[in-house]
């Protein structure tokens, strides 16, 4: 079975996270599945939109830890450089078509950056979000460059700096999520916006999101930078190693800010 599974359904597509026993992490082969995948809902022209769901009761936990483990095991973190590195984990971010998140579950982690990256995201009842990084040593990647340009500056600092958990109310009320539906529901109206969506015209759909997302990225590259040198010091340290490790052992880590 494959990690990532891709449906077509008219003129829209739906690309469903397969990793339930690991509550979707963005490990496995899931992102080889998801760009095999992507390659082609791009070439096919009849594919005007996408909806991105995970499997069983997770939208997705983000980041793969007790995989993070075993490679700090192995050696010094490489950090992703500029946005190129960030890339392949949310390869929504450049795609030109829309895409709608339907958030299912958790979405903490890399799962929260994943639906940031989409374009319109709804959410269950059962769903909450948090970036949970710093619980674990390690900084928040896609988050930090964009959280900000998604919600008030207030709740973005709340979010990355406490890890609290952040329920579908908060998440509507900070405009986050569009909308919040009972979890029989949430499939159904992403795929009643995704044939609205596919009903216009297709280059003028996406021409529009061409223009809003080069707003929404304006002066990216200048925090991307910044985040590499930040994050050589951070990803690099004792603690960023301590905080996966203490994860896949299942234990309170000790954190020595060094």
């Amino acid at each position: 079975m494959p990690d990532v599974l891709y449906e077509k359904k008219q003129n829209y597509a739906i690309f469903t996270y397969n990793r339930p026993e690991r509550l979707n992490a963005l490990g496995g082969t899931l992102m080889d599945d998801l760009h095999a995948a992507l390659q082609d809902f791009l070439r096919d022209p009849e594919m005007r939109a996408a909806i991105v769901t995970g499997a069983g009761r997770a939208f997705s936990a983000g980041a793969d830890l007790k995989e993070m483990a075993e490679r700090n095991a192995s050696g010094p973190r490489q950090v992703p450089l500029g946005h190129r590195g960030l890339d392949r984990s949310f390869p929504w971010v450049d795609v030109p078509k829309p895409v709608i998140a339907a958030v299912n579950g958790l979405a903490i982690g890399g799962g929260m950056e994943t639906a940031m990256s989409c374009d319109i995201r709804i959410c269950s009842t059962e769903a909450y979000f948090g970036l949970f990084e710093v619980k674990r040593g390690i900084m928040a990647g896609y988050g930090i460059h964009h959280l900000m340009r998604l919600i008030p500056a207030s709740a973005a600092y709340y979010t990355a700096f406490t890890a609290d958990r952040i329920n579908p109310d908060k998440a509507l009320e900070w405009g986050f999520v569009s909308e919040v539906v009972a979890p029989d529901r949430l499939i159904p109206r992403a795929e009643e916006i995704a044939a609205m969506i596919a009903e216009n015209a297709p280059l003028a759909v996406q021409g529009s999101k061409a223009i809003m997302r080069s707003w929404r990225t304006y002066g990216i590259d200048d925090s991307l930078q910044l985040g590499q040198w930040v994050g050589a010091v951070a990803l690099n340290s004792e603690d960023a190693r301590e905080g996966p490790k203490a994860f896949a052992e299942k234990r309170t880590p000790v954190w020595k800010g060094r």
